[in-house]
């Protein structure tokens, strides 16, 4: 799909939120080599020129940059209206975006639960819901929404966001592909990006050979989007982590939920 040319014979557009950085940046990066030109959505007008820029004049696409706040819901609904925009339509939309908090539910402030749960699920949510309308209405489009091994797994709020994204997907993906929408869920663990160190976590605090590069999970979901899977889980590591979790009582996977956080 990512590289072909849309029906219209115009060149494809992907919408990427969270893209300064880390697995977003790669996301962006990686599409424009594909061919697209590029929607890219974040707070920071800054930092969201300097890769449109870079994406530029490396790949020869067309980069437009919109700032929102994906947990301000006027922001937010300048996102939805951008991937519902008949006129200038957004082929794949990637929800990328979010953050973690490092303390327990109880120890962080119910004002910081609700911002978390605005961005991970209520945005991604309305993303997909305006991109998927627009998508069916044309009978062309997907999305990939970046879950996490986390919703499989007893990870307090974090993980029970990241459960709703990903059947959210598989859902999405099972009942509008006749109608030409793909969905597809993205479920890493642990990624070397700027994620953990905004929440202040060291990287010592999970073992090494559990962290990933963003460059290659970015491939390996791309690969698998290609192949029309609804769920990409990167890494037979990954894999039989989830296996595992499927098996294994919540009062043991429980004691280890601060890994990662620490």
């Amino acid at each position: 799909m990512s590289q072909q040319p849309s029906p219209a014979g115009r060149r494809r557009t992907a919408l990427v939120t969270g893209p300064t950085a880390g697995i977003g940046r790669s996301f962006a990066h990686q599409l424009a080599a594909r061919g697209h030109d590029l929607v890219l959505v974040a707070r920071d007008a800054e930092r969201l020129e300097e890769v449109a820029a870079e994406v530029r004049a490396q790949y020869g696409v067309a980069t437009e940059v919109l700032p929102a706040d994906l947990g301000d819901r006027a922001q937010l609904a300048s996102v939805e209206a951008r991937v519902a925009e008949p006129g200038r339509p957004v082929d794949l939309v990637v929800n990328n975006a979010g953050f973690g908090l490092k303390k327990a539910f109880l120890d962080n402030d119910v004002e910081q639960e609700q911002a978390m749960l605005d961005v991970l699920v209520t945005a991604v949510m309305r993303i997909t819901h305006a991109a998927a309308g627009a998508m069916a209405a044309r009978g062309d489009g997907g999305v990939i929404n970046v879950s996490s091994v986390a919703g499989y797994l007893p990870r307090g709020t974090y993980g029970a966001a990241k459960a709703y994204v990903t059947q959210l997907s598989r859902w999405a993906d099972a009942t509008y592909g006749d109608r030409g929408v793909r969905v597809m869920a993205l479920c890493p663990g642990f990624v070397k990006t700027e994620f953990h160190e905004r929440m202040d976590v060291r990287r010592g605090s999970a073992p090494q050979f559990l962290w990933l590069e963003a460059d290659d999970l970015v491939a390996e979901a791309l690969a698998d989007f290609d192949k029309g899977k609804s769920l990409s889980v990167p890494t037979m590591r990954y894999k039989v982590v989830i296996t595992l979790a499927r098996y294994t009582p919540a009062s043991l996977q429980a004691r280890f939920q601060s890994m990662g956080r620490r």
